[in-house]
């Protein structure tokens, strides 16, 4: 068994506490509950996909969104929709599925300017507000592009935030890629050798006193 294939999602699960991530992704006794937040962010993707791939109008509660999705749809290149990618081990491009996937990503949407080798990749957020927007979701989408499309030099990367309509963006070129995976690495031993030991520490947190469910641990406020 091993602790790959890994994501954005698993590593800052990780990063914010060990515990609960050993509980939720590790552990076979425990499961995410399901919100009205999480059924609601499903809802919005599919129809933000039917939008910009087949042109469905939005549903009258997603209205709101139309505006900045219009803004990307206007933008030159082909449209890629919640399009799958992987990587191995030793950074390769590889099906999302594949034996040896290593790393796995979703982009809710790619557009690919082939006439300047350049992309954007986009994430879209339901969250109401976009203060504190992690930008290494688009950093680690960026570079998985680059394996899957070559010929690409540079990745714009935006964070959606489809109820303010902001978008947070970052640039990515395809000669950085040495240093940011040093980076994300980095974070990845930290999780892998947290599995190969199984040591699981708690980090406490503001959330543990009513947002855990992992109500044995001595840090929830709920136990």
């Amino acid at each position: 068994m091993s602790i790959a294939p890994w994501s954005f999602s698993k590593i800052k699960a990780f990063e914010q506490c060990p515990k609960k991530f050993y509980h939720l992704k590790i552990s076979k006794d425990y499961s995410e509950p399901e919100t009205e937040a999480m059924y609601y962010g499903t809802a919005f993707h599919e129809a933000a996909e039917e939008y910009i791939r087949d042109g469905t109008p939005m549903p009258p509660q997603f209205d709101y969104a139309t505006k900045g999705l219009d803004s990307l749809n206007s933008k030159r290149g082909r449209k890629l929709c919640e399009y799958k990618m992987g990587l191995t081990e030793n950074l390769e491009p590889c099906d999302f599925f594949a034996d040896d996937v290593w790393w796995r990503g979703i982009a809710d949407l790619i557009i690919i300017d082939d006439d300047d080798n350049t992309a954007w990749v986009v994430d879209y957020k339901t969250g109401k507000s976009a203060r504190y927007a992690d930008k290494g979701q688009l950093e680690l989408m960026a570079m998985a592009m680059f394996k899957h499309f070559p010929s690409i030099t540079k990745v714009r990367g935006g964070l959606l935030f489809v109820v303010s309509n902001e978008l947070i963006t970052g640039t990515y070129n395809a000669h950085d890629q040495g240093p940011l995976w040093e980076k994300w690495l980095r974070d990845y031993v930290n999780m892998e050798t947290a599995f190969n030991n199984d040591v699981w520490n708690a980090s406490p947190s503001g959330l543990c006193k009513a947002h855990c469910v992992v109500l044995e641990c001595p840090h929830n406020g709920r136990s």
